[in-house]
């Protein structure tokens, strides 16, 4: 007989997902030109409070710019909202779970005004309440003015684990009170790192640390 599965997750299963911010220097250069033609007042932001991606008259435009930064990587986070990622980090994360995203297809443009090579606004929306909170070790703050009237505060360290049942097969996804912090599951991040782009040793702007010891 075989033994039952575990009904959580498991360490090294599932992994919080964030733009690399430990490179140092500057960060990346790249300038959104017309977020603010873009948004819907009164949001500051052009991503929607519940996500995705609002009408747009035009494109996302992107300028690298040199004095700003350094040229962008496979993601970068900080766009209005929004990740900015490669074509083939996109090819990479939509061959795994292409229902967990919305993208659209910038324009980009090298410092010099030229057309660079394919970026796309990218988001998460897919929204799972899967942490199994008597099995996670975590901070949890109870307020009214949180959405549900609670947060998941990670600061100082946390180790969480996941409800199997409602994850199901989604490979990435967010929480209702994790606030913009997403989450990804093995192979997801094997499929980045299959695809070439980073590794243990050389990021490529995406950072993954395991969900079970943050």
């Amino acid at each position: 007989m075989e033994p039952s599965k575990p009904p959580h997750s498991v360490p090294g299963e599932f992994f919080l997902l964030m733009p690399d911010t430990t490179r140092g220097g500057k960060g990346h250069g790249v300038v959104f030109e017309n977020a603010k033609r873009l948004r819907i007042p009164p949001r500051l932001i052009l991503r929607p409070e519940e996500g995705g991606f609002p009408p747009m008259a035009e494109k996302p435009l992107l300028v690298y710019s040199a004095k700003k930064g350094s040229l962008p990587e496979d993601l970068e986070g900080g766009l209005s909202g929004y990740w900015m990622v490669s074509e083939r980090l996109r090819d990479a994360l939509v061959s795994v779970d292409p229902a967990g995203f919305e993208f659209v297809e910038c324009d980009y443009r090298t410092a010099d005004g030229s057309k660079g090579p394919r970026y796309f606004l990218c988001d998460v929306t897919r929204e799972l309440d899967a942490v199994d909170e008597e099995a996670s070790k975590l901070r949890i703050i109870t307020d009214a003015g949180y959405r549900g009237g609670k947060f998941y505060d990670l600061r100082g360290g946390a180790s969480l684990a996941f409800r199997k049942q409602v994850i199901g097969q989604a490979r990435i996804f967010r929480t209702p009170y994790s606030g913009n912090l997403v989450f990804c599951g093995r192979e997801l991040r094997d499929a980045v790192w299959n695809a070439g782009i980073g590794g243990p040793r050389a990021s490529r702007g995406l950072w993954f640390t395991d969900a079970a010891s943050i």
